[in-house]
């Protein structure tokens, strides 16, 4: 039986919907998550990603202790914004307590180009995951975003931007988080999401 995703609606995500289809696509089945109840239905979690770090974390107060006690037991994949968030803290409009599940800061890209970065990237592998099975360094990926992930421990790939290597893929146990959007990255973001639900 295909695993049940719980994608979680925290009010300032525009891509919810494009995420849903794409986990659909992928084989999974979706339950979107408006309340704490809702979390006790899924076998997974997914943490969907457009708008501001401050924004989210006020969001999802209402269900923060029990969302944090569900992902600690339950494979989770953070995208773009849901990767931030997964972070120890940010600095988008003031500084602002994240998730906790990743030693990081996430602060706004300093590059010698445009921000917010647009546009598709390829990713350098740093380690292993399974989150990446069947991935190249071939492949694209979609990125939308202003601001990154700070991390040195639990990195899986990096980016390039204007010369600058940003952090675009994490994993510490079952928590992944990518800064790409699967949904929006064709066949390689499918694969991606595949993947996730096989784990």
């Amino acid at each position: 039986m295909s695993p049940t995703v719980g994608l979680l609606n925290y009010g300032n995500s525009g891509n919810t919907y494009n995420v849903q289809k794409a986990l659909e696509l992928a084989g999974g089945r979706v339950t979107m998550i408006q309340n704490k109840a809702d979390l006790d239905l899924v076998d997974r979690i997914v943490l969907p990603g457009v708008g501001c770090f401050k924004d989210a974390m006020n969001n999802l107060a209402p269900i923060r202790d029990e969302l944090i006690c569900h992902i600690r037991r339950k494979p989770t994949l953070g995208i773009c914004l849901g990767m931030q968030i997964l972070s120890k803290i940010g600095y988008e409009y003031g500084e602002t307590p994240g998730l906790n599940f990743i030693d990081a800061e996430v602060k706004k890209m300093e590059v010698k180009g445009k921000v917010p970065h647009l546009g598709w990237g390829t990713l350098s592998m740093i380690r292993d995951s399974p989150i990446l099975d069947g991935i190249t360094e071939k492949d694209n990926f979609y990125f939308m975003h202003s601001y990154e992930v700070i991390n040195y421990t639990d990195v899986i790939a990096l980016t390039d931007y204007c010369n600058h290597k940003f952090v675009s893929v994490v994993q510490k146990g079952d928590i992944y988080g990518v800064q790409f959007h699967p949904e929006k990255s064709r066949t390689a973001g499918i694969k991606i999401l595949i993947n996730f639900l096989n784990l």
